[in-house]
């Protein structure tokens, strides 16, 4: 490899490469966001913007497994408005064969690193929402058959649901931030992932509806003189039991689906986060699916201590997740991993010049 002119930095800015050969427009997909030129002098110009370092490194590496030698990269503009630009800033020709890549350098938190504090942010809310009231809120309506007919705690049920309503935005954030990240490794399952955070969201939402319609009828209750105290029990268990039921098919079944094989699979893949921790994913989402089958089928109690302990490493792993995404970020050789397309490309014999 060539020595690299490292008279600056890497800026984030636009970039030409020239290539000696043509490149087909077949090719095009490949450069997403570029421009192919090919010239009459038999050489294939490529321009577009180039986020950061780890960017370029991909976009280079893609040149080299197609088979076309670089003859140079140069920087059109700059990324910092207060270094002006002269004119622009080149990378030194490479020989045939070899190619030239700027020196690393650190450069400021770049997209991928918000995209992963945001991914964070939204994980750690998750938790923060649904803990208070899954444990302490929805307690009284939850554990006493007889709420509806009683006294009733209905402003702490009112804000649970609120927890949860902000639970079900924070559940499709982190999908929907993700997704742009993990699609590059696997656009069909990075998709899936959505769709089961979507499928989760909307069990959540049922349980959610069923416990304020229990607040609704005790109020309704508490308003109408000699009403059937017994039909109105029956109705509260009725909605209470909806909403246990969808706890168990949405985040005691699909999360283990979706943020525990899924997402634990594609950061694995994918290196953005430790493997260790990927794996706790991997371990995790079965285990859940597992207990959640266990409990519809009777094979063990909801909420008892083999579903307590089948639910640890999701719980362990969606946690670490988050606060290693806001402290960390994904990993760079993660990142740089994503920049190269994995597909197998067929390297090319010999490119015809007119």
């Amino acid at each position: 490899m060539s020595d690299t002119w490292a008279g600056h930095s890497h800026n984030p800015g636009r970039y030409e490469i020239r290539l000696k050969g043509h490149l087909g427009s077949r090719w095009a997909a490949r450069f997403d966001g570029m421009t192919l030129t090919t010239r009459a002098d038999g050489t294939t110009l490529i321009e577009g913007p180039v986020v950061d370092q780890a960017a370029l490194h991909g976009l280079l590496r893609t040149l080299r497994d197609i088979g076309l030698p670089v003859l140079s990269v140069t920087q059109l503009e700059s990324g910092h408005p207060e270094e002006p630009v002269t004119g622009p800033r080149r990378v030194r020709p490479a020989k045939q064969g070899e190619m030239a890549i700027t020196a690393p350098s650190r450069a400021p938190m770049g997209s991928a690193r918000k995209t992963a504090f945001v991914a964070g942010v939204l994980f750690t809310v998750t938790f923060v929402t649904s803990i208070p009231a899954a444990l302490l809120l929805y307690t009284p309506v939850l554990d006493d058959a007889n709420y509806i007919v009683g006294a009733g705690a209905d402003a702490g049920v009112a804000l649970g649901a609120l927890l949860e309503v902000l639970l079900i935005i924070a559940n499709v954030g982190t999908a929907v931030v993700l997704f742009p990240i993990l699609k590059r490794q696997n656009e069909g399952l990075a998709l899936g992932y959505v769709s089961a955070r979507l499928v989760e969201c909307t069990f959540i939402a049922i349980g959610i509806v069923s416990l304020l319609a229990v607040v609704t009828l005790r109020q309704d209750f508490a308003g109408a003189a000699g009403g059937d105290s017994g039909s109105f029990v029956t109705v509260g268990k009725s909605l209470v039991a909806v909403h246990d039921w969808t706890f168990l098919l949405g985040p005691g079944f699909v999360v283990g689906v979706g943020n525990g094989l899924i997402l634990g699979y594609l950061m694995c893949r994918s290196g953005l986060v430790p493997r260790g921790m990927a794996v706790l994913g991997l371990i995790g989402g079965p285990l859940l699916c597992a207990a959640g089958i266990a409990v519809l089928f009777d094979v063990i109690e909801p909420g008892s201590g083999p579903q307590v302990i089948a639910t640890a490493p999701e719980f362990v792993w969606e946690l670490s997740l988050g606060i290693y995404l806001m402290v960390k970020g994904f990993k760079s050789s993660g990142i740089e991993h994503l920049q190269v397309d994995r597909r197998t490309v067929p390297t090319p014999r010999a490119v015809p010049t007119p």
